[in-house]
């Protein structure tokens, strides 16, 4: 064992000096609290961009086929369902769902009440993974029964006092023509939380749009396509460009909802500033508890000079005992942190508005790489800050040191 290492453990482990005591607790209470809340913030952050991506990502898919013009309404233009392009689509790496769909923007009347919604219509292939999560009543459509069926969200069906099997009377507008009614049973009620959805979109059959644009067999409004891993939705989305004919166009979910992503991007730059101000925290209570310890010793430190010791010696002897400091209150931050994210992941004991945040609770997402770099990344910051004040031990002189009470 070196010299610098056996003093720093006699002063860490067996020192009965009082004077630092309180000043060290409050170090690691700092570095305590600092992981913790860096911790706890990430997971939340990382959490709270997971939900809403998913919630959007679960209605519209990721990536969307549309004709290629100038049409920027709700209604699509139509084109021709290509079995080969459907074939070249699920060839690509990453791409797990391919789907048709149009949507057509309509008038929804019930119970006196009148609102405007889009129906997006599809057919038997859409995946109803997330909407048969997010439903409150009811099932999905069942494309078995002729009876015309649509999906409300529970914001419209509390706006216009309606539940699974009430009757809704839809008025469709189209130009040069007169209104077209039609007549649906509700079947179920969907949640999403998502206002960009919630308060525009109904689900209805895909066939039901086609009659009603008196579109020729075959024809649809695009194609909603699903990827494996969403980090890499842009490579995908460039990919199925270079497979698609001239006549059609993609589009990300970041491009069709980006108030959202926008929003979601903001976040960001607060977990940075976040992370930047506990750290410094951290680093402002090592510092002053390492400056009290080196002054406190002040007399041990010029004996170990007039023994011949050197500076960097002693530094050393002293950055070890911030070490263990550091990691003990790294140690208490980790329980700190991961301690009270899984009480909110298994019991989501914090809850939040919806219409605010998009969700009743605070999600919670922990990344064991998160956590690995938040420790090493604390540790290596605060070692390195702690070499400058450190250097206040080549400025004691022995004489003066040894006489020094």
């Amino acid at each position: 064992m070196s010299f610098a290492r056996f003093i720093s453990n006699r002063i860490t482990f067996k020192s009965k000096r009082t004077f630092s005591k309180l000043i060290v607790r409050i170090a690691i209470v700092g570095i305590m609290l600092g992981l913790g809340v860096m911790i706890l913030s990430l997971a939340v952050i990382k959490g709270f961009k997971g939900e809403i991506k998913n919630k959007v990502r679960g209605f519209a898919g990721d990536i969307q086929v549309v004709k290629l013009d100038n049409n920027n309404s709700y209604e699509n233009s139509s084109f021709v369902d290509s079995p080969a392009v459907v074939k070249k689509l699920k060839g690509i790496t990453d791409v797990t769902d391919v789907a048709p769909y149009a949507t057509k923007a309509g008038i929804l009347k019930a119970n006196d009440e009148i609102e405007g919604v889009v129906l997006k219509g599809v057919d038997k292939t859409y995946n109803w993974d997330y909407i048969k999560k997010s439903l409150v009543a009811g099932s999905v459509l069942n494309f078995n029964d002729d009876t015309e069926q649509v999906l409300i969200s529970r914001y419209t069906a509390n706006r216009m006092k309606l539940k699974t099997g009430d009757p809704l009377l839809m008025y469709f507008i189209q130009e040069g023509q007169l209104p077209r009614k039609r007549k649906f049973k509700i079947m179920g009620i969907f949640n999403l939380g998502v206002d960009e959805v919630d308060k525009t979109f109904v689900i209805g059959n895909l066939a039901l749009i086609k009659r009603l644009n008196d579109w020729k067999s075959g024809e649809i409004g695009g194609y909603e396509v699903r990827v494996k891993n969403f980090d890499r939705v842009n490579n995908v989305a460039n990919a199925i460009d270079d497979n698609l004919p001239l006549i059609l166009k993609s589009s990300t979910i970041a491009e069709n909802y980006p108030t959202i992503f926008e929003w979601l991007k903001l976040l960001d730059v607060n977990t940075v500033v976040m992370l930047v101000l506990m750290t410094a925290v951290a680093v402002i209570n090592m510092i002053s508890a390492l400056l009290i310890m080196i002054l406190e010793r002040t007399a041990m430190i010029g004996m170990f000079k007039a023994m011949g010791a050197g500076n960097w010696v002693i530094q050393k002897v002293f950055l070890y005992n911030a070490a263990y400091l550091i990691g003990v209150g790294l140690l208490l931050g980790n329980a700190l942190g991961l301690g009270i994210g899984y009480l909110q992941l298994t019991t989501h004991v914090f809850k939040l508005d919806q219409a605010s945040y998009y969700m009743t609770f605070v999600p919670i997402k922990f990344e064991a790489a998160d956590v690995l770099l938040l420790n090493v990344g604390t540790l290596v910051v605060c070692l390195m800050v702690l070499i400058i004040p450190s250097m206040l031990v080549t400025r004691i002189s022995p004489v003066k040191a040894i006489r020094f009470k």
